[in-house]
């Protein structure tokens, strides 16, 4: 549709003052109140890219009555700054590609770029770490499901061991045969000596076997379980023989522990893990069993049984919150007397004084005696209120030593509650682990595979090779498997360590008031549960690793660092 015919009026052409008086106007619009006008020798800026028109084709510029307001587009906004109908056209000719000045230095990006500049600098809060390597890391008693070894070089010595070398290996560990690497093997892959001793490393002790159900981890495992035979479940006669044969593992182990012909073994519930360890391990001088997380429900029956027990890390705390009332004894003093002054209204009332006034009201009627009152049951539950809050959790640890060690046995032995009643691991016995042959185990290998990656580094990719091991790995099977790569890798690897959590907490040192151990004599009695002395040495060292354990472990130049 043509425009009317206007005098003075040409479509095509426009005086460019008029052109830059109308772009000064929709500028000073769009821009905030804040901003200052441009030049007068400002270029004219053009519209947004999308808006962009041809001048010689629409009728905006025609002149309009004065008064008149000029028509906006319907959902056209003003285009923000910084965009590129807000730069001058000559702007607008340069290459995308160029880095302009202006816009690198716009102040709230750069502010934000270097405050997250400055986050990625920041410390993480790390666990603790020897400020410096060390020849040996500390012992690790939680359970791993899942190593991961580093190295820039290659782990080809692990791969397609030979029948002979497999043999040798089992033979190795069955006749516990020490092994003495040296400090380096320039060739890894054709040492027969590094294959027999990798193969005698991953070699641990299980009952009962069920080669079609894994049976550790035992915590949370139903529905790993679920759905696969067990025609236990619902036989009381096979159940019963199960558990017998159980038992009788079980008895064995402890007499092979009590006559350090066995270092330690672990027996894995449904419910809870025990960690039984011999006299001198841990830095005790006695036998101790660890159980870990406990019940109210179980700590009682453990009681009704005469066995004798503490809580270790409950009680800490309370050593620990009383040394510092202690330390703080005169500004609490200090504080009781600012509070006495204050008056009665500020005080707290005691709960035991409304309990009584509660019950006021029905010694003025005259009933108190017909009414039967709580009191009895509410003291109980409060007393048990912090009991019952810590189970399942780290801190309901529990610490049995010496002759009570039996009695524990025989409780587990006959505790019904040991095995589930119900779901996918009903009539199920527990797990016995254990690193050395005991009655009624079945000899079973780690699960080792080694993957070869690549990775960037430096904008470049480097060649990583790994090295995974998978089972239940225990400490004695650690420790090996890090003097190997010591000697195969050349003193240069790292590893990654997946922990089956329950078990972090047997890290905790907690046996305080025993008498320092001649580390001798120790080892000299324990030379004959089947470990190797560096590996022994180790274990009979004091727990430093409190609740936490071991999850990256680094050896540079023969020395380790580690982060837990």
């Amino acid at each position: 549709m043509a425009s009317p015919a206007v005098p003075g009026y040409s479509p095509g052409f426009q005086k460019p003052p008029a052109m830059l008086r109308l772009k000064r106007k929709r500028l000073r619009r769009s821009e905030p109140p804040a901003a200052a006008p441009p030049p007068c020798g400002a270029a004219p800026r053009g519209p947004s890219a999308p808006a962009r028109r041809n001048p010689f084709s629409s009728l905006d510029n025609a002149p309009r009555a004065a008064g008149t307001p000029q028509p906006r587009e319907r959902g056209q906004r003003p285009p923000p700054r910084g965009s590129p109908s807000a730069a001058p056209f000559w702007q607008l000719l340069e290459p995308v590609c160029e880095d302009k000045p202006a816009r690198r230095a716009e102040p709230p990006e750069r502010t934000d770029l270097l405050a997250f500049t400055d986050d990625l600098h920041l410390p993480v809060a790390v666990p603790e770490v020897p400020s410096s390597p060390r020849h040996e890391f500390p012992a690790d008693w939680s359970i791993k499901t899942r190593l991961l070894f580093m190295s820039s070089q290659p782990f080809t010595w692990a791969e397609h061991l030979k029948a002979q070398e497999e043999a040798q290996g089992f033979a190795q560990h069955c006749r516990a045969t020490e092994t003495n690497l040296p400090q380096s093997i320039q060739e890894p892959k054709l040492s027969t000596e590094l294959r027999c001793a990798f193969q005698q490393s991953l070699v641990y002790w299980l009952h009962p076997s069920v080669p079609w159900l894994q049976l550790f981890p035992r915590i949370g495992a139903d529905r790993r379980i679920a759905g696969k035979a067990s025609p236990w479940s619902q036989d009381e006669a096979l159940q019963q023989v199960l558990m017998s044969d159980w038992s009788v593992s079980f008895t064995s182990l402890y007499h092979l522990l009590k006559a350090k012909l066995c270092p330690y073994f672990y027996v894995c519930t449904y419910q809870f893990t025990v960690l039984f360890r011999a006299a001198g391990l841990a830095g005790s001088d006695v036998i101790t069993a660890v159980i870990s997380p406990t019940t109210r429900g179980l700590r009682e029956a453990m009681r009704n049984e005469g066995i004798e027990f503490s809580l270790p890390l409950v009680e800490e705390g309370r050593t620990r919150k009383q040394k510092n009332a202690e330390v703080n004894l005169e500004t609490e003093v200090a504080n009781s007397l600012e509070v006495d002054n204050s008056g009665e209204d500020g005080e707290e009332p005691d709960p035991s004084d409304d309990e009584h006034e509660s019950f006021s009201w029905l010694e003025e009627m005259g009933v108190q005696d017909k009414v039967k009152k709580p009191d009895t049951i509410s003291i109980k539950l409060r007393k048990e209120k912090h009991e019952v809050q810590m189970d399942h959790r780290p801190e309901s640890l529990a610490l049995v030593k010496g002759t009570n060690t039996f009695t524990l046995l025989n409780f587990l032995i006959n505790c019904k509650s040991l095995v589930a009643a119900a779901g996918p691991q009903a009539g199920l016995p527990p797990t016995l682990l254990s690193p050395v042959a005991f009655r009624g185990g079945t000899m079973q290998t780690l699960k080792a595979r080694s993957i070869n990656a690549k990775a960037r580094v430096h904008l470049a990719y480097e060649e990583i090779f790994s090295l995974e091991i998978v089972g239940p790995v225990m400490p004695h099977s650690l420790h090996s498997l890090t003097m190997l790569l010591k000697s195969a890798q050349r003193g240069a690897f790292s590893a990654v360590l997946y922990t089956h959590e329950p078990t972090a907490v047997f890290n905790t040192y907690l046996d305080d008031t025993s008498p320092a151990l001649n580390k001798e004599t120790v080892c000299k009695d324990l030379l004959a549960c089947g470990l190797h002395p560096k590996t022994l040495d180790q274990l009979t060292q004091c727990p430093t690793l409190g609740k936490s354990s071991i999850r990256f472990l680094e050896m540079k130049d023969y020395g380790y660092t580690w982060k837990s």
